[in-house]
């Protein structure tokens, strides 16, 4: 998710950020109808937006009219726990309640062996002393102060997104696959972590391996059949995989993801790279899922692996994973020919029907081109109270969350207004020209009145409150 993508272009956002051109009119081509189909809030829809972001005097965070936020945690600062400092790197998050109008918030830190801060190892909650990634938990009051924060696993590598499961678990997922030995680990990595948000101790860190060891980004729980979907984020050829892990205790609760299962990969007939598919509504039927010959990659990636005569289908850059109706959602953040796809696009949103074994392509995003839609490298999503989406943005130059309506219409929810330079972080701009960290695990509080969202760099975590139901 944090990759620092650059090349000889300049970006739109970046042009628009120096001119101040931060209207937004359409990013998105086709119809968002079935995204929101059979939601109650989506029937409300209708606007285009709150209105255009109002510059923050304290540059943290640009938020429309009538917006609010707070900051709940900085990296950096006293963990509330005594056990050492927040990490760095804030990403995936979600929110789980906690009772009496309280929430738990579980939150990733992406920590290479290179972090600024690490994760604190905590006994019965360390998987490998050498991993510095990660979760933190933090637990809120119904006006969203901190009442708790502490760590909820540790010793893990590069923790990404991940995804809720039906019965109130977070499942925490490392975007790597360095072995025991590699950059002084002292285990294998890439792995899925379970997490109980309300007791940590309870999950401990132990790696569900039958899900597979390779890049992991997001996951998403189908809560009818339990299977569980997974996003493999490769930025180079070749590229990742679309999962699906057939649990064999598939309603079990916590725990329960350790019995093992099967997992599978997303095979298209006569499609094998998703990136050559260019129009939105384009569907393909009788989808084909294949057993994944060593789940462990014990000696080839998955996605090097033997699939067959027929092969399997790639796609660059899978990130964002959610359920929503009767279909799980899955982003492709942007493709390149020149990193060996098939073709170039600047985000795809794919939905697959499980009942229907139909896939098809929702949403696109771009043209780069034109400097009237600043909206590319489409990252974390979540459905909001609304019945809108709302999107995270991971790219170069200006950061947005942005929010989408059932027709298609966009608009800027949040821009991240915490410059960083050279001075602060390798990754940064320079004064003159400078970048802004993006943003991650956008997701919305059990009752739906407060948006949280990480800044991936500075690592801040905002609660956005407002007329949401406006």
């Amino acid at each position: 998710m944090s990759e620092n993508m650059t090349d000889d272009r300049t970006t739109r956002r970046q042009v628009l950020a120096r001119t101040g051109a931060l209207g937004v009119s359409i990013a998105f081509a086709g119809n968002l109808t079935e995204l929101f189909a059979g939601t109650a809030a989506a029937q409300s829809l209708g606007h285009t937006g709150y209105g255009p972001l109002i510059p923050d005097p304290k540059g943290l965070l640009d938020l429309p009219k009538g917006f609010r936020y707070q900051v709940l945690s900085r990296e950096g600062d006293r963990l509330r726990s005594g056990e050492g400092l927040v990490p760095s790197n804030h990403d995936g998050m979600a929110a789980f309640a906690a009772g009496k109008g309280r929430v738990h918030l579980v939150r990733n830190h992406e920590n290479r062996n290179t972090a600024k801060i690490p994760v604190p190892t905590v006994a019965g909650l360390t998987y490998d002393p050498a991993g510095m990634g990660g979760c933190t938990a933090l637990t809120l009051d119904s006006r969203n102060r901190v009442l708790s924060e502490r760590v909820a696993i540790a010793g893990t590598a590069v923790n990404c997104a991940g995804g809720p499961t039906p019965w109130g678990t977070w499942l925490t997922c490392e975007e790597t696959e360095d072995r025991a030995g590699t950059n002084g680990y002292t285990k294998d990595h890439g792995f899925i972590f379970e997490v109980d948000p309300a007791n940590p101790h309870r999950s401990g860190a132990v790696p569900l391996t039958a899900m597979g060891r390779f890049q992991h980004e997001a996951i998403a729980v189908d809560p009818g059949r339990g299977i569980v979907y997974e996003t493999e984020d490769a930025f180079l050829k070749p590229f990742g995989l679309f999962y699906r892990f057939l649990p064999h205790a598939p309603h079990g609760g916590l725990g329960s993801l350790r019995a093992g299962g099967r997992l599978q990969a997303m095979r298209v007939p006569g499609v094998p790279d998703l990136s050559s598919i260019q129009e939105t509504g384009a569907s393909f039927e009788k989808i084909e899922w294949v057993d994944v010959p060593d789940p462990l990659a014990t000696q080839t990636p998955i996605r090097l692996q033997d699939f067959g005569p027929k092969g399997i289908t790639h796609a660059q850059k899978l990130e964002g994973c959610y359920w929503g109706g009767r279909s799980v959602y899955f982003v492709s953040s942007f493709a390149r020919s020149a990193d060996g796809s098939a073709a170039d696009h600047y985000g795809q949103i794919w939905r697959y029907d499980p009942a229907a074994r139909r896939l098809t392509l929702v949403i696109v995003f771009g043209p780069d081109t034109d400097l009237q839609l600043p909206g590319e490298s489409p990252d974390n999503i979540c459905l909001a109270p609304s019945g809108g989406l709302m999107v995270c943005e991971d790219g170069n130059g200006a950061q947005h969350v942005f929010g989408v309506t059932r027709g298609g219409e966009v608009y800027a929810m949040a821009r991240n207004a915490q410059a960083i330079t050279s001075a602060a972080t390798a990754a940064g701009g320079t004064p003159a020209e400078p970048e802004w960290g993006e943003f991650a695990g956008v997701t919305f509080s059990p009752d739906g009145e407060t948006m949280y969202v990480n800044c991936y760099t500075p690592g801040t975590t905002f609660a956005v409150t407002g007329p949401w139901r406006r």
